[in-house]
């Protein structure tokens, strides 16, 4: 007999938000299935701590709650399940406690993911969770069933649970197995998703780069500068950071914080620009002032260098964007400095796009996000529509989405269980 068989709850999805979900109902006694189609589970939780693992952020509630856009109201329910202060304690009772960094994101002391994801599962299986690697979900019958392949020309299993939460993640990073297949699995089955979208990604410039700027500064970093993004519909996005320059435009953390309103005006309007203060810091009036003493036979780079101590990699900016004349201009060229215009002619494919848009949508869902339309199944996790900038949102999101979805189908089986609810559908 297939060790499914006897599954009550089934969860589809070993990330963070799948595992949280796992963690909330093994703790009330419930038995718990997680199958996920990779090796390994927590794939992408270990992508993310790669460079130091961004747990959270520290600034304060009403802020953080703030960041997640028109969906701010409704994960402000989510996070009052588990927030940045239960993520922290969260990660310090797995042996894992947390510092503030410089910019208010919270990381554990060792800075990776892999012990905390270690310390992670051990607690799971200690609670008595079975994780199936390898088991990718293929059909989900009108009946309840859920079939998963785990082995090519091996016969599907088919597993009828008591409850099901879907944690299917959303379609960045196909390789570490969010990719995106479950949509039209649920929408065969009349659930509504909307489409997948690229979140927190890079974005092709109009025209290009020429062939100097592409072998000489590609991958290089611009700083400090400030960006500026005015959308349509009046949204106005302003920061100071920095990005990099790609080899068919940029991308970076000051691109990630924009991205939204780049990619809703380039769906709007078909192009979408944003200006770069490159002398963030300097008015004007003052750039203006030192571009207009005499150079001498100074080249106008070695004037730029000189006057303004602008880097290499400004000044071929400059010349990439604005004309002979202009550049020749000492007025122009203050203005260009404070407000240079890039023009945005697509996003970057959502495979490479650190997290996706669009999913589920909650009205799809009761506020234990378990689906309207099929009793028994929770969704959970960046599989719903919502998108947040990185520095922690996501994966706090994620954590909380799935201890709700954990909550609910701990209240579902309950009430299954009860005889004033015996008249309920079930699953199984």
């Amino acid at each position: 007999m297939n060790r499914l068989d006897d599954t009550e709850v089934l969860i589809v999805g070993g990330g963070p938000a799948g595992l949280m979900a796992a963690e909330t109902i093994l703790k009330t006694g419930y038995r718990v299935s997680l199958v996920d189609a990779m090796a390994s589970v927590g794939r992408k939780f270990l992508l993310a701590g790669r460079g130091g693992l961004n747990l959270t952020h520290a600034e304060p509630d009403a802020l953080f709650r703030s960041r997640y856009g028109p969906r701010s109201q409704t994960i402000a329910s989510l996070l009052d399940r588990f927030d940045a202060q239960a993520m922290r304690a969260w990660a310090h009772d797995l042996g894992e406690p947390t510092f503030i960094g410089s910019s208010q994101r919270v990381f554990p002391v060792s800075m990776k993911a892999a012990p905390l994801l270690r310390a992670w599962l051990a607690r799971l299986r200690g609670l008595g969770l079975r994780i199936h690697v390898r088991h990718r979900l293929v059909d989900w019958e009108a009946d309840g069933v859920f079939r998963l392949a785990a082995a090519r020309d091996q016969p599907l299993i088919r597993v009828r649970p008591v409850a099901c939460v879907l944690a299917l993640g959303g379609a960045s990073w196909p390789q570490l197995g969010s990719d995106g297949r479950w949509v039209a699995l649920l929408r065969g089955r009349g659930i509504p998703v909307t489409d997948l979208r690229p979140a927190n990604c890079g974005f092709d410039r109009q025209g290009g780069w020429s062939l100097f700027l592409r072998e000489r500064f590609a991958g290089q970093p611009v700083k400090p500068v400030a960006l500026r993004v005015e959308t349509p519909y009046g949204a106005v996005f302003s920061q100071q950071g920095e990005f990099v320059l790609t080899d068919t435009g940029i991308e970076g953390s000051l691109v990630y914080a924009a991205s939204a309103l780049i990619r809703d005006t380039l769906e709007a309007q078909g192009s979408a620009r944003v200006w770069l203060d490159l002398l963030p810091g300097q008015s004007q009036e003052r750039i203006a002032d030192k571009l207009a003493r005499a150079r001498g036979s100074r080249s106008l780079s070695n004037h730029l260098r000189a006057a303004l101590s602008l880097s290499p990699l400004k000044i071929a900016l400059l010349h990439e964007c604005l004309s002979r004349d202009q550049l020749q201009s000492p007025e122009v060229l203050a203005s260009a400095l404070k407000a240079l215009p890039l023009t945005m002619s697509a996003a970057r494919p959502v495979a490479e796009a650190i997290s996706t848009a669009g999913g589920v949508p909650f009205e799809a869902l009761d506020d234990s996000l378990m689906l309207r339309t099929s009793p028994g199944v929770f969704c959970a996790g960046e599989m719903l529509d919502w998108e947040a900038p990185t520095g922690g949102y996501l994966l706090t999101a994620c954590m909380a989405s799935g201890r709700v979805a954990g909550l609910g189908v701990v209240h579902w089986l309950k009430r299954l269980n009860h005889p004033e609810y015996e008249h309920l559908p079930r699953l199984a």
